[in-house]
């Protein structure tokens, strides 16, 4: 089980971050989740939106090169130890996490919710799932 990341790619000046969030503010696009990550000369945007395929469209119309990537959403128990549970099953399957970020949730769940971007995510969704940890699919997220 996965849910869908749009990818942005944007220059690393002054106002280019502005002119992406204005973009998505303009048509009323609803961002559940956000990380940023630069270099030198460009940054990636990552994005968990409630409209993967609208968002795809209004970052294309202005002139935004994005893609869209599968990744994992997990309910992490928002207790000490929450997150090391999760990453010691991964860990026991022999799985990557290549990079992860928190999102926002609701204000009355007692869990965190993370974005993992895993080598396998069919294996990972699946020993999750299997050690009682929740998946979150795309619906789900957008409801949070």
């Amino acid at each position: 089980m996965s849910v869908k990341q749009i990818s942005v790619f944007l220059e690393n000046r002054p106002g280019c971050l502005h002119e992406m969030t204005k973009a998505l503010a303009d048509n009323n696009i609803d961002m559940r989740g956000l990380s940023l990550a630069e270099t030198s000369d460009f940054g990636i945007v990552r994005l968990i939106v409630d409209d993967v395929y609208g968002t795809a469209n209004v970052l294309k119309s202005a002139g935004f090169i994005a893609s869209i990537t599968d990744v994992i959403a997990v309910e992490v128990p928002n207790v000490p130890g929450g997150l090391n549970k999760v990453l010691e099953i991964l860990q026991g399957v022999n799985i990557n996490v290549e990079y992860m970020y928190a999102i926002l949730g609701n204000q009355k769940s007692e869990n965190a919710y993370i974005i993992f971007r895993v080598n396998d995510n069919e294996s990972a969704s699946d020993s999750l799932m299997k050690a009682g940890v929740r998946i979150m699919n795309q619906e789900t997220l957008s409801a949070l």
